[in-house]
């Protein structure tokens, strides 16, 4: 059994409300995580991250509509079940009854969270899982995840898997001393985790996406690729025709592209991830070391007043604010 990745160092149990989505990535050391809200209005997710022996148990809440982009780590699997009122979509699939995700590592997924979004997702070692089997003889019947494999399963056994999480998660919030206490507490509740785990993948299928699934899934691949023109040309200003030409789509494609998956329009939502990562340099940095003007013409924002005033209407302050804050 392999200790997962940086477990020793962090303790069993971890609670991170997040306000700000330069925060997102708090917290949770066997994911790499980045936000964008995309509504302007007070944010308020929460992360708990329950470590067990080689295991981690990671549930999270949100309270708005929120795109992200999640990485596991590698060395690690990944399996997703949605709560019961869980709305939004994953890679652009919307999220549904009975569905839940099978995520190899090292491979980015992106969310889109909708207000009363829960998860609870289980991040294993392969080899943990693959010396369950071994001991039962059932290798053939399971196959590792090569990417973001969505999977079909009776709804009641997601929603048991969910909940299973859920009990865990909450136990671990009343009494964190039983999974900071003795390895074979921890050890008795991994061991449980599989089983749970290896019941409801023994049942799953292969999602069949629907003909709108595969359309959404194409839209969120468009609004991907503008995505990384928009960050792959950070000084430059962002222009409909050059994010035609990195999609490859006509502007009318580009437009409902980005209104399905964002509720946005490409402009809006593109300002709007330049704008996060001004944020995120911001409090990296210190009055010293850089100024509002120097990060924004790194970003593509030449109009420092109309820059102000997007700023503050997404986050609630001025980015001289953020920047005497964080230091």
């Amino acid at each position: 059994m392999t200790k997962s990745p940086g477990a020793s160092e962090q303790p069993a149990v971890t609670v991170v409300d997040i306000s700000d989505p330069a925060d997102a990535n708090a917290g949770v050391e066997l994911l790499d995580v980045d936000a964008v809200q995309l509504q302007s209005m007070p944010m308020h997710a929460r992360r708990v991250v329950v470590r067990l022996e080689s295991a981690t148990v990671v549930y999270h809440s949100a309270n708005l509509r929120v795109r992200t982009h999640s990485t596991v780590r590698k060395g690690l699997l990944g399996y997703v079940a949605f709560g019961p009122q869980a709305s939004g979509t994953s890679d652009g699939l919307p999220v549904r009854p009975g569905m839940m995700l099978a995520v190899a590592p090292e491979v980015e997924n992106t969310f889109v969270t909708n207000p009363g979004w829960e998860t609870t997702a289980f991040l294993v070692p392969s080899e943990d899982i693959l010396a369950h089997l071994a001991v039962r003889q059932r290798e053939s019947e399971f196959r590792l995840p090569k990417g973001v494999d969505p999977l079909q399963v009776d709804a009641g056994r997601v929603r048991e898997l969910f909940d299973w999480g859920k009990r865990l998660v909450d136990m671990a919030l009343q009494q964190p001393s039983i999974f900071d206490g003795q390895a074979r507490d921890r050890l008795a509740a991994q061991d449980e985790l599989l089983e749970k785990l290896l019941a409801t993948l023994r049942v799953a299928d292969d999602f069949e996406p629907t003909r709108s699934d595969r359309t959404r899934q194409a839209q969120n691949q468009i609004v991907k690729v503008a995505e990384e023109y928009a960050l792959a040309h950070t000084g430059e200003r962002l222009y409909v025709t050059d994010l035609c030409r990195a999609a490859a789509v006509s502007e009318r494609t580009l437009e409902y592209a980005f209104k399905e998956i964002a509720g946005l329009t490409p402009m809006s939502y593109l300002v709007r991830l330049r704008l996060h990562r001004v944020r995120q340099a911001l409090i990296a940095a210190t009055p010293d070391s850089t100024t509002v003007s120097i990060e924004a013409l790194n970003w593509g924002f030449w109009h420092f007043g109309e820059f102000a005033r997007a700023y503050k209407e997404c986050f609630g302050e001025l980015p001289s604010d953020t920047l005497r804050r964080e230091s």
